[in-house]
């Protein structure tokens, strides 16, 4: 498997960046996780649109789905350019109704709801959940094509259950909205040293920081997180390229 970042940022895009948004791949399948803000462009320097064969989505927040409606559009559009009609499926949970009805439009994608208790089969992708601790229903993943495994915290505070939901795993990406003396609890988000706690008590081989804040040296993520991680730590930024082969 392999995992490309399109868009690292929390909130909204730095100049000329995107907000969450990161591309697995296996056997030749494409699964977008996360489709924030300007994602949709910055998607396009690695993979045409009508190359994409699935998205997935954590939660409705904006840095999350924002470019839904572009991509719902560019699916639309290139249809007709290329004579080929793509129906590009989105996978979401239903906790939000009126955000999973957005999903279908016309023949170019079309909603697919998942549940949080069941595994789900994309591709060659088997994919477990667990619920976050956020203001709006969010759910993390634990992704593998059985030969390596991804856990994605999407957003939410720290909770004890990450640990053993990422045992093992060869990635933790993981959300790091704040530095290690800041308390994000009541915005529903981690600091580096929460993120990097997990990866300990878990045993993941490679924790990949992402989500990250408008503000301070990101290094000093990095910086923080090693103190509590033996393992590798990695900082999100775009274009980021992750293989397991």
């Amino acid at each position: 498997m392999k995992l490309k970042v399109i868009g690292y940022w929390g909130g909204f895009p730095g100049p000329n960046e995107a907000t969450s948004g990161y591309l697995l791949e296996a056997n030749g399948f494409r699964l977008l996780m996360d489709c924030g803000s300007a994602v949709l462009s910055k998607l396009q320097e690695t993979i045409a649109i009508d190359e994409l064969d699935a998205v997935i989505l954590s939660h409705y927040h904006y840095d999350h789905i924002a470019d839904i409606g572009p991509l719902q559009y560019a699916s639309y559009v290139t249809s007709f350019i290329k004579g080929s009609k793509k129906t590009i499926p989105i996978y979401a949970h239903t906790l939000d109704q009126a955000g999973f009805a957005k999903l279908t439009y016309k023949d170019a994608t079309i909603g697919i709801p998942y549940d949080g208790n069941q595994s789900l089969t994309i591709g060659p992708f088997e994919i477990t959940f667990l619920q976050t601790v956020h203001p709006a229903p969010c759910f993390a993943m634990r992704i593998t094509d059985k030969q390596s495994t991804i856990v994605y915290t999407a957003d939410t505070s720290f909770k004890e259950d990450f640990i053993p939901f990422s045992i093992g795993a060869d990635l933790l990406l993981a959300e790091s909205s704040y530095y290690g003396n800041q308390d994000g609890t009541s915005a529903g988000h981690m600091n580096c040293r929460e993120a990097a706690a997990i990866a300990q008590g878990a045993g993941v081989k490679q924790l990949l920081l992402t989500h990250l804040p408008h503000f301070g040296d990101h290094e000093n993520l990095v910086k923080e997180a090693r103190e509590l991680f033996t393992g590798q730590v990695i900082l999100a930024s775009t274009g980021l390229e992750w293989s397991n082969y």
